[in-house]
């Protein structure tokens, strides 16, 4: 690990607070107000519309959600506990949910937060640990929130390319290159949204050879697709280390929002420090049951990550008898397909007969984010794809 930037702890903590107007901007942001939806339009997904008369949309596979709701046991659990409801806390069940998360996880219970969702502590996260002085490194094309946030609050922020090179896969020693005095690291593994997973010895590489007050944050919204480790392996006493996870991709909850952080402690309280313990104290008890419980079937989740894995590949299959291309890697339940043209004018042929893919980015404009849907969905896509791209 290399020399901290700042030797004083104080005077580090001084540099990355915010001035007043800032903070009233990052007040937004956590109150999820207008400034929160002005600059996250991304992460607002379209939403089925029940009165199938008022659409002409039979598949949305464009927001990584999965194609069905909570795992059945979990489901019922979560409406048994909607009786509770008018208690803040019924049977402790906070704390009962953070104890099953540690003995699942094999991580101790104080370093664990959970939230309602994983954007929370994502924005926090940047606030606490980037700055206008010590910027923020990511790949590109990644999830695009860090991105947007950083600008919100004027932290500059390096962009990494993603190459066929690296099989597409993030290269630490490309991050830390790309800014040796960042304040935050950002891998995304899986990688929203090319599936790409991050090796621990990459991750373990940046932790060893970063700044020393430089903080890595790996986030494994899509963890439980692939059956890789997790970086938690590498928690242990650092406190240089975050790891976030959700309830919203495999697990069906995305509109029930819960999500986890792993930390130190320490961390925990300077991303806690512009509120309190309010966000992560205040979780909804029926999600939050049913976000317990569905850890507890393991046979479930393989379940459900073989299903999608085979989707996926029998996609990746007609695709490559279309001579279509498509990024390699994926162990998510996305593919990047490589359409050859402008992707915007696919994706609107694709609406129009049915289906809504999902967005490409800039550096990539050819390229579409489809997420894998049920074989049903996925069907209809192969089926417009054949439609769309006649020999």
């Amino acid at each position: 690990m290399t020399d901290s930037i700042n030797s004083d702890p104080a005077k580090a903590t001084v540099s990355r607070d915010f001035s007043r107007r800032q903070f009233t901007r990052l007040a937004g942001l956590l109150g999820a107000g207008i400034s929160f939806s002005q600059i996250l339009p991304a992460a607002q997904a379209r939403t089925p519309v029940s009165d199938e008369k008022s659409t002409n949309v039979i598949a949305y596979i464009d927001k990584n959600e999965y194609w069905t709701g909570p795992l059945p046991q979990a489901a019922r659990v979560a409406q048994k506990t909607i009786l509770s409801g008018n208690r803040y806390d019924p049977d402790h069940l906070h704390n009962d949910f953070l104890h099953t998360v540690s003995t699942v996880e094999h991580v101790p219970v104080e370093q664990i937060l959970v939230w309602q969702g994983s954007m929370d502590p994502l924005i926090r996260s940047i606030a606490a640990f980037a700055s206008p002085e010590r910027g923020l490194v990511t790949v590109d094309p990644t999830f695009e929130v860090p991105w947007k946030v950083a600008k919100y609050l004027n932290i500059p922020v390096q962009r990494v390319p993603l190459t066929a090179a690296e099989n597409y896969a993030t290269s630490t020693k490309a991050l830390l290159k790309a800014n040796p005095k960042a304040g935050l690291y950002y891998v995304c593994s899986p990688n929203n949204p090319t599936g790409t997973s991050t090796p621990l010895q990459e991750i373990k590489w940046l932790l060893d050879n970063k700044p020393a007050d430089a903080v890595v944050l790996v986030d494994e919204a899509y963890i439980h697709f692939t059956t890789n480790p997790s970086a938690l392996a590498l928690l242990q006493n650092r406190k240089d280390l975050i790891v976030l996870r959700t309830f919203s991709k495999l697990f069906g909850m995305a509109g029930l929002r819960v999500g986890l952080s792993f930390a130190h402690p320490e961390l925990h309280q300077r991303m806690m420090r512009y509120d309190g313990e309010a966000a992560t104290r205040l979780i909804n008890v029926s999600a939050l049951a049913g976000a317990k419980e569905s850890l507890l079937l393991p046979d479930q989740i393989k379940k459900r990550r073989d299903n999608m894995t085979a989707v996926r590949e029998a996609v990746e299959q007609h695709l490559q008898k279309r001579g279509i291309a498509f990024l390699p890697g994926s162990q998510a339940n996305m593919i990047m397909v490589d359409w050859g043209r402008p992707a915007a004018d696919v994706a609107a042929a694709f609406e129009k007969r049915g289906v809504v893919i999902g967005r490409n980015w800039p550096i990539w404009p050819n390229i579409s984010r489809v997420t894998i849907g049920s074989a049903e969905e996925m069907a209809l896509f192969n089926q417009q794809v054949d439609r769309i791209f006649k020999s």
